[in-house]
């Protein structure tokens, strides 16, 4: 009798310290297990730097140069040390339903390792002239496939030489780089999110092409003009593309930053505002999703990367004509 008490004393004491054990993996691991980890949470930068800060960081030893120059030639007659062409062209093609989009993330990932890019590189990406486009879309397809630390050769290839900062002609010899994509699909919208979004209070769209294709007057698409209540804010307006001074012209040069705030402040163009920027073919809009969100912090911008290459093929509401809003440009 004494014995079956002290048998069901022990199975109470064991059973009793299960439970406390159970308790403590349920308040220490699970949580540990739904908190993610630094390298997943990270979130990516993209900044502008002066051909002076690239010659003060081109021997970074985790420092990646992308020349995203489209003519070969340009770049063999001489380009940043270290620097490998993969031309901004190569991240586009057809996809079975439309002639020009972003590559899938396995054949976007396959060009970044094959350029040498790897999941803990920094990556520099430079073009010239009004490629600057090219040289956002990459820096944009980085952020999108998770790259944490990128960076644009304010005013490209022109600037940098300008500036006396060393080029060369040898092409350099690496490693293929070792790159797994990681999808951030926050920072971009489909044709079904652009359909709930249009017109939608606090949610502005940015159709940064010329006046002439935002108004329609151009026959190239299935059907030509924007997207109802779209802003035309050409491009060219965050650069130096238009500046009065000969030797200053450089589309690939941005305008300063306190120029920007005050251009946007004008057009109404809040920071609270969730903001959609929308081009012809995804390309574009990066420059102005760069600047907004990069730049200047506006805290809500993403891009729709069909642009309207999809949504003239689409029954959606097209407007024509010039928006209703009148735009300026910086001074």
């Amino acid at each position: 009798m004494k014995l079956r008490s002290l048998r069901g004393l022990t199975l109470k004491k064991s059973k009793f310290w299960m439970g406390v054990v159970a308790l403590v993996v349920s308040f220490v691991l699970i949580p540990m297990l739904a908190v993610p980890s630094l390298a997943t949470s990270a979130k990516s930068t993209i900044q502008f730097v002066s051909p002076e800060w690239v010659t003060a960081n081109i021997k970074s030893a985790n420092l990646r140069v992308l020349d995203v120059r489209n003519a070969p030639l340009e770049y063999i007659s001489g380009h940043l040390p270290g620097a490998v062409n993969i031309a901004d062209t190569a991240f586009r093609g057809p996809n079975g339903v439309l002639p020009v989009q972003y590559w899938d993330n396995d054949k976007l990932g396959s060009l970044f390792s094959k350029a040498g890019v790897s999941n803990n590189s920094r990556v520099l990406v430079y073009s010239s002239g009004n490629d600057v486009l090219g040289a956002t879309m990459v820096a944009y397809l980085l952020e999108r496939t998770g790259i944490k630390d990128i960076y644009v050769l304010d005013g490209g290839y022109a600037s940098y030489k300008a500036s006396a900062q060393p080029t060369t002609k040898v092409f350099p010899r690496y490693t293929v780089g070792n790159f797994k994509v990681k999808d951030n699909p926050a920072i971009r919208v489909s044709i079904e999110q652009v359909k709930q979004l249009t017109n939608k209070p606090g949610v502005v769209f940015i159709d940064p092409r010329p006046p002439e294709l935002f108004r329609g007057e151009k026959d190239i698409w299935i059907r030509n003009g924007h997207i109802p209540g779209a802003r035309n804010i050409p491009w060219p307006t965050f650069t130096e593309a238009n500046n009065a001074q000969e030797d200053l012209k450089n589309p690939h040069k941005l305008k300063s930053l306190d120029a920007l705030r005050q251009f946007l402040d004008k057009q109404g163009i809040k920071p609270s505002d969730d903001i959609i920027v929308t081009c012809s073919t995804g390309r574009e809009a990066t420059l102005q999703y760069v600047v907004l969100k990069h730049l200047l912090g506006y805290p809500k911008v993403r891009v729709y990367e069909g642009s309207w290459t999809e949504y003239s093929t689409t029954n959606l509401p097209v407007a024509t004509g010039p928006e209703k809003t009148l735009t300026s440009d910086v001074r």
